[in-house]
């Protein structure tokens, strides 16, 4: 269900943009680089946060690691990473094909400034064996989301 939410949103907000599907699990970085062929840094993954009682989704570079002391400056509280079931329950995606569209109901979504390294990331497409190839910029622009700085400074090639 959640993969056929996400068909539909792309169907209705941005028709160009298909998701593509991989005969392997792309559930983690590390195998949907493998599964999508890209370097793990380009694989746009999606935390899921708790926030005090707000649940917020940021989108990062697949090799990006949040830093607390920063989210919890921009976001004032401390982050909770949501537990499986919230997880399912929140968003409508199972854990490793969690993105911010085709969402169950709608939630705050950020991305981090991590991505802006990149002219294309591979964000998953609600399931775990599907993804699609867009432009940091149109994630941001079709959830309606924020900029943010809240990862860690890193080396930027994927190694």
């Amino acid at each position: 269900m959640s993969l056929e939410s996400v068909r539909a949103f792309f169907a209705e907000t941005a028709p160009d943009i298909s998701v593509i599907e991989s005969s392997v699990s792309s559930a983690t970085v590390v195998l949907a680089a493998e599964a999508y062929g890209v370097e793990p840094a380009r694989i746009a993954k999606t935390l899921s946060l708790r926030i005090g009682e707000r649940v917020i989704l940021i989108v990062t570079s697949g090799t990006s690691r949040m830093d607390n002391k920063k989210v919890k400056a921009m976001f004032g509280g401390k982050p909770k990473m949501l537990g499986l079931e919230e997880v399912a329950e929140i968003t409508g995606h199972e854990v490793g094909g969690v993105c911010p569209f085709g969402l169950k109901a709608p939630l705050p979504v950020y991305c981090d400034v991590s991505l802006k390294a990149f002219d294309i990331v591979v964000p998953a497409a609600g399931s775990t064996h599907s993804a699609v190839r867009i432009a940091p910029g149109r994630i941001a622009e079709l959830t309606g989301a924020e900029w943010v700085d809240v990862c860690e400074a890193q080396d930027r090639s994927g190694d």
